[in-house]
């Protein structure tokens, strides 16, 4: 499997690729944004490391490029590449900026590399958008293409919600956790069972992901003076529609 690794610290970059080429991995190395966008949107990679700060273009601007032809006609396999940020930045708020930018993960700096290794191996485990699940009795089940309760729907094949009939455009982490929430209406919904049913079992994201994705997600369908949709039930998890 081939990683892209897009960084400008050497003395980080280089012990990293190390690592991962002893993981069997072949890893390609960027020290700056325009070099690393380059190979990101040109290149057939399985995962991209990115660090935030870069000089000539950012980590979220690399992310938005590479996400920038989802909604094309013809998407490629770069347009689903899972992407994994490197960062200080460590507020709920610039988590939701680069999970907003399309990023899977977020590792804040510095981090154990063992912790490194297990999320890369996580995000190397989930099927793309454009990859068929597996069919043994482990996967989840086939998602119906239409999700619908009271004024929302979800059209998840074009990963598309509407809300009173104004669309809502969602990303392919949006659209997995709109439609799991939908999927069991009033229901209690620990931060387990969204870890495993979205993130994948044993891959749970990193502290505060949820919960920047949450808000993302909440930012998206709830509109000022509409009935909220999804509630927080603190210390467990969430719930989506009234409490039943």
């Amino acid at each position: 499997m081939r990683i892209l690794l897009v960084d400008d610290e050497v003395e980080l970059t280089d012990p990293l690729s190390r690592l991962l080429q002893r993981q069997g991995y072949t890893v390609d190395v960027a020290t700056d944004g325009a070099t690393g966008a380059q190979l990101a949107v040109s290149g057939d990679y399985d995962l991209l490391i990115l660090d935030w700060m870069l000089p000539g273009k950012s980590g979220i601007e690399i992310c938005q490029e590479v996400r920038a032809s989802v909604g094309g006609s013809s998407p490629t396999n770069t347009a689903y590449t899972p992407v994994l940020f490197l960062t200080a930045k460590d507020t709920l708020d610039d988590r939701v900026d680069g999970l907003d930018a399309g990023a899977d993960d977020y590792l804040v700096k510095p981090f154990e590399l063992r912790e490194l290794l297990a999320r890369v191996r996580a995000l190397l485990r989930r099927p793309t958008a454009l990859e068929p699940r597996t069919s043994d009795a482990a996967a989840p089940s086939v998602l119906p293409v239409l999700l619908e309760f009271g004024d929302i729907t979800l059209d998840i094949e074009n990963q598309v919600a509407s809300r009173s009939n104004q669309p809502i455009e969602l990303s392919e982490k949006e659209m997995q956790l709109l439609a799991y929430l939908m999927k069991s209406p009033h229901q209690l919904l620990t931060h387990t069972q969204i870890y495993d049913a979205v993130w994948g079992k044993g891959a749970a994201p990193s502290s505060n992901a949820l919960a920047a994705q949450m808000r993302l997600l909440r930012k998206k369908i709830e509109s000022p003076g509409q009935p909220t949709l999804i509630h927080t039930v603190y210390g467990k998890g969430y719930r989506f529609g009234a409490p039943a």
